[in-house]
């Protein structure tokens, strides 16, 4: 199970594969992902909204949706079961993880949904084309099934605190985890989970091309941050996004699907 497809792979399949684009900004960077998109993508690439496809029930942000939700998002993007599907993005905080770990928790072939290792950052650092072309999408019909081994909730996180069953590794920046500044989002609590790790999700790419580390050096990072890759691992950052980056990185190494706490800070720091 390789969850990484390369721009060269990309560019000789392109025919034959669904492209996402699943750019998403942390508000304060006031930039606009579909924006950008309509403006610059990937040819034949199809945006994918984070938050507007999440549960819009709650007031988490972009929490995964339920089941027959996802079922529609999916079909109105045009994507059958069986597609090879790759997922780009071109944020910061590499946002196509999320998108690549949703499609997994709801059952997709772990061996046909991929992130492209460096994503917009890289596909334009090689010249390859980019286009304003409008994708146009023939809804299919797509149906999921839920993976709920792949979620851990509040309860779970807070019984482990005293029972350590798993290890929880959070993505956020070092002074975040440590509280040292304030949280992004508004009335949030700062500092971390007891008895967390820390490993911010920075260490693990390449930043001059937006690259996944080889799995030899991922491994070195995992150990160096008091990551004991043979237990059991769980994933939280800010809001359940780098979280997935980490959990990448996981599966790169470890070829297990990765495990996330879904609300991670925005749902523990209010407590």
């Amino acid at each position: 199970m390789n969850p990484l497809k390369s721009t060269s792979w990309l560019a000789e399949n392109i025919d034959g594969v669904k492209i996402l684009d699943a750019t998403w900004h942390l508000p304060n960077t006031k930039r606009n992902a579909f924006q950008e998109y309509q403006e610059n993508h990937i040819e034949k690439s199809i945006f994918f909204d984070l938050d507007k496809n999440s549960n819009q029930e709650i007031s988490l942000p972009h929490m995964l949706p339920k089941l027959e939700e996802w079922e529609k998002i999916v079909s109105k993007l045009g994507i059958k079961n069986k597609d090879q599907i790759i997922i780009y993005d071109n944020s910061d905080i590499l946002s196509a993880s999320r998108c690549w770990f949703t499609f997994l928790y709801f059952g997709h072939d772990m061996n046909l949904v991929s992130v492209l290792d460096g994503g917009l950052k890289k596909w334009k650092l090689e010249n390859r084309p980019l286009t304003k072309k409008k994708t146009n999408l023939t809804p299919m019909l797509y149906k999921a099934s839920i993976k709920r081994n792949l979620v851990i909730n509040l309860k779970q996180v807070e019984e482990n605190i005293k029972k350590k069953e798993f290890c929880l590794v959070d993505a956020r920046g070092e002074n975040r985890f440590k509280g040292l500044v304030d949280e992004p989002r508004k009335n949030l609590k700062k500092g971390n989970i007891e008895g967390s790790k820390n490993l911010p999700y920075s260490k693990i790419i390449n930043s001059e091309n937006n690259t996944f580390k080889k799995k030899d050096e991922l491994e070195k990072i995992f150990l160096n941050h008091g990551v004991n890759l043979n237990e059991k691992l769980a994933f939280s950052c800010g809001s359940g996004i780098t979280a997935c980056v980490l959990g990448l990185a996981n599966t790169i190494v470890n070829n297990k699907l990765p495990v996330i706490y879904d609300g991670s800070w925005a749902e523990y720091g209010l407590k």
